[in-house]
C-alpha cells in the first residue's frame, strides 16, 4: 500500500504570517516549499508574454525606467478596480497553475507545502490534500501590512478587502494556525500540526 502524498495548502490573508510559517517547515523540517508568490513574480519577468500584456494595458504608468513592471502602480489600479483585478488574475493564475503541476511532478517528498495566498480566490483548493490558514485579527493584521509595505491606512484595508474574508479561509480550513501571539506559540503549533 502507498502512502497518499501530503499536500499542505498554506493561506491566509495579507501579512498574516504566511511566509514565516512556510520558512519555518522549510527549515526546521525540510519540507519543500512552492510559493505561488514567487511563481507569479515570474510570471511578470521582463519580455515575458504577461508582462508585455499588462504593458500593453496600462503602458508606462505601470512601467519602471528599468522596462520591468512598477508593483506598487499596478498595486494602485487593481486594489481599485475589481474589473482590472480579475483581468490581471486571468493572465497570472493560469501560468502559477502550470508552474505548480510541473514542479509538484518532479517533487519526492512525500510532503510538500504549497504557499498561496489566493488557494480560495484562484480556484486551487484541487491542487492540495489539507488546508491550512494562517490567522490574525484584523488590527494586527493592518498594522503588519502597513509596516512592511509602507502603506496609509487606506491602502492597507483596500488590499485586505480585495480578498475572501479571513473568517471564510478559516471555515474552510483542516488547521488553523492563530499568529496573534509570538514566535514561539506560532512555531508550536507549526509543530503540533506537522
Amino acid at each position: 500500500m502507498t502512502l497518499k502524498r501530503r499536500l499542505i495548502g498554506l493561506t491566509g490573508g495579507i501579512a498574516t504570517g504566511k511566509t514565516t510559517v512556510s520558512n519555518y517547515l522549510a527549515k526546521k523540517y525540510q519540507i519543500p516549499v512552492l510559493d505561488a508568490d514567487i511563481f507569479a513574480r515570474e510570471a511578470v519577468t521582463p519580455d515575458s508574454d504577461i508582462l508585455t500584456a499588462i504593458f500593453s494595458r496600462y503602458g508606462d504608468r505601470v512601467k519602471l525606467p528599468s522596462s520591468s513592471l512598477n508593483r506598487s502602480a499596478l498595486g494602485e489600479i487593481i486594489f481599485n478596480d475589481s474589473s482590472e483585478k480579475q483581468w490581471l488574475e486571468s493572465q497570472i493564475h493560469p501560468y502559477v497553475r502550470d508552474r505548480f503541476t510541473s514542479e509538484l511532478g518532479k517533487i519526492t517528498a512525500e510532503t510538500v507545502v504549497l504557499s498561496i495566498p489566493l488557494l480560495f480566490e484562484a480556484n486551487l483548493t484541487h491542487l492540495v490534500t489539507e488546508i491550512w490558514v494562517v490567522f490574525c485579527d484584523e488590527a494586527t493584521q493592518l498594522e503588519r501590512l502597513q509596516k512592511r509595505n509602507n502603506l496609509s491606512l487606506q491602502q492597507a484595508q483596500t488590499r485586505i478587502k480585495n480578498q475572501i474574508p479571513l473568517t471564510k479561509k478559516v471555515a474552510l480550513a483542516d488547521v488553523v494556525i492563530d499568529n496573534n501571539s509570538d514566535l514561539t506559540s506560532l512555531y508550536q503549533q507549526c509543530d503540533r500540526y506537522v
